[in-house]
C-alpha cells in the first residue's frame, strides 16, 4: 500500500528524532542533560492554575472557534504594550503557534506553491510545508554575519508566480539572531515588491538581550494588508504543554479564510485558554525577570563554549538558542555517539543537529543547536561534558 506524497514530504523532527537514543541511554542508567529542545525549566506561573479554578465550570465546553472572547480581549490589551492596535476580532486563538503557522501557510499557498524562508529556521516550518504540499524556497543567512537577514535582492530572480509568502521568526529559532527594525522593513519591502504575504513568528518577542528593545512587526502599519502575525504563550510563560497560540492580522479577508480552518478543527483548548487569562493579567515585570534569567544563561553558555577549541559561533542576542559549527563532518553522528558511547560519571549531554533546520540539501551538517533551558550549574556541567565528548570524538576520528 502507498502513503501520501504529503506525509512522505514531511521530515522527522530533527529535535525529536534522536529521542530513542536518549531513552535508551536512560534505560541504561545514564542521566541525559537535554539541550536539544526548547522546553524551559522555569516554573509555570501559578496564575495559570488559579485562573482555571476561577473560570472553570462543571462542564468543559467548546469555545468559540476563534477562542474565548475574554482571552482575545486580553491579548488585544497585551499588544498595546508594543504600540500595536489589534482588536479582539483580529485575533484567532490556536492550538499553539504551530497551528497558527499551518493555518497561515494553508490560507495563502496552494499545493506546489512556494513559501520563502530565511534559513536556518524553526524546523517544523519544513514539516508544516510538507503537510500542506507547499515547497520552501530558502534564503540562506550567513553564520559569519551572525545569521542576520542577507541581501534579499540576490533572490529577486527566484521569485515566481508560485511564490506566495515569506516566513521568519524574530528573535530567531534556532540561531538567537535578533533582526532590528531596519531588517524587518527590508523583508516587508521585499514582500511588497513581489506581492507576498509576510508570516511573522514572534514567539520569543520579549527575549532580547544586551539592552535591545523588543518590538512587533505590526508597528509597520503601512504593510498591514500583507502581515500575518503568529504568537504563543509556550516559551514566554514556560507553558509549552498548554498549547495556546494565536494568529492575528489586520487583513479581514485573510481572517475570514483562516476562520474556515479554525471552524473545521472546532475550537482551541478551553481549559488552557482559561489559564492563559491568568498569564495576561500578570505585571510586565515578570517577563523582564525571565528575560534577565535567559541572558544570564546565554552568558554562561557563551563563556563555557568559548573554552572549547575548534568551535565557531556568534553571541546570540535573543530567544534561548545558540547555533554552533563543530570541527566534525556530521553533527547527527556526533549526537548519537554522545548518547550511546560517552558519559562522565553516568551523565551525558544531548543537543540538536542543525541540518534539519535548513531547506538547502547538505547545509547544517556540521552545526548544532543548543537550547540553554537549564539552570546555571546544569548548563556548566552540560557544556563541560560536551567539550570533553567532542575532544574524545575527534581523537577517535583522527
Amino acid at each position: 500500500m502507498e502513503y501520501s506524497n504529503r506525509v512522505k514530504k514531511m521530515q522527522s523532527s530533527p529535535i525529536r528524532r534522536l529521542i530513542p537514543f536518549a531513552e535508551q541511554a536512560k534505560e541504561e542508567g545514564k542521566e541525559v542533560l537535554h539541550l536539544n529542545i526548547g522546553q524551559p525549566d522555569i516554573e509555570t506561573p501559578k496564575e495559570f492554575f488559579k485562573a482555571i479554578e476561577k473560570h472553570a465550570g462543571k462542564v468543559i465546553p467548546y469555545s468559540h472557534s476563534a477562542g474565548i472572547k475574554e482571552l482575545r480581549q486580553a491579548f488585544s490589551k497585551y499588544y498595546e504594550r508594543w504600540h500595536c492596535t489589534i482588536t479582539p476580532d483580529e485575533i484567532i486563538i490556536t492550538n499553539g503557534g504551530s497551528e497558527a503557522i499551518i493555518f497561515a501557510m494553508g490560507t495563502v499557498a496552494d499545493p506546489e506553491d512556494e513559501v520563502v524562508v530565511i534559513e536556518p529556521f524553526y524546523a517544523n516550518y519544513r514539516s508544516f510545508a510538507g503537510m500542506l504540499n507547499v515547497n520552501l524556497l530558502p534564503i540562506s543567512a550567513d553564520p559569519e554575519a551572525g545569521y542576520m537577514v542577507p541581501d534579499l535582492s540576490n533572490y529577486d530572480s527566484k521569485i515566481t508566480n508560485k511564490t506566495k509568502a515569506i516566513i521568519f521568526s524574530n528573535p530567531c529559532n534556532p540561531t538567537g539572531a535578533v533582526y532590528p527594525k531596519e531588517d524587518v522593513l527590508r523583508i516587508l519591502e521585499f514582500a511588497k515588491k513581489h506581492d507576498l504575504y509576510v508570516i511573522a513568528d514572534e514567539v520569543y518577542r520579549e527575549f532580547v538581550f544586551d539592552g535591545l528593545k523588543p518590538f512587533s512587526i505590526m508597528e509597520f502599519t503601512e504593510y498591514h494588508d500583507r502581515i500575518i502575525l503568529v504568537d504563543s504563550v509556550s516559551k514566554r510563560y514556560s507553558a509549552c504543554g498548554a498549547r495556546v497560540g494565536l494568529l492575528a492580522s489586520k487583513n479581514k479577508t485573510v481572517l475570514e479564510q483562516v476562520m474556515k480552518m479554525a471552524q473545521a478543527r472546532l475550537s482551541p483548548p478551553t481549559v488552557a485558554q482559561m489559564g492563559t487569562l491568568g498569564f495576561l493579567e500578570m505585571a510586565p515585570e515578570y517577563l523582564e525577570e525571565v528575560r534577565d534569567e535567559y541572558q544570564r544563561r546565554r552568558d554562561i553558555v557563551y563563556t563555557e563554549l568559548s573554552k572549547v577549541d575548534g568551535l565557531y559561533f556568534k553571541e546570540p542576542k535573543g530567544a534561548f538558542y545558540l547555533a554552533v559549527k563543530l570541527p566534525i563532518d556530521n553533527s547527527e553522528k556526533f549526537v548519537k555517539w554522545m548518547l550511546t558511547e560517552f558519559d562522565i560519571n553516568g551523565v551525558t549531554t544531548m543537543v540538536a543537529p542543525l541540518d534539519g533546520f535548513y531547506a538547502t540539501p547538505g547545509k547544517g551538517e556540521q552545526e548544532i543547536r543548543i537550547a540553554y533551558v537549564l539552570e546555571e550549574k546544569r548548563l556548566i556541567q552540560a557544556c563541560e561534558i560536551l567539550r570533553k565528548g567532542l575532544e574524545k570524538y575527534m581523537k577517535l576520528a583522527a
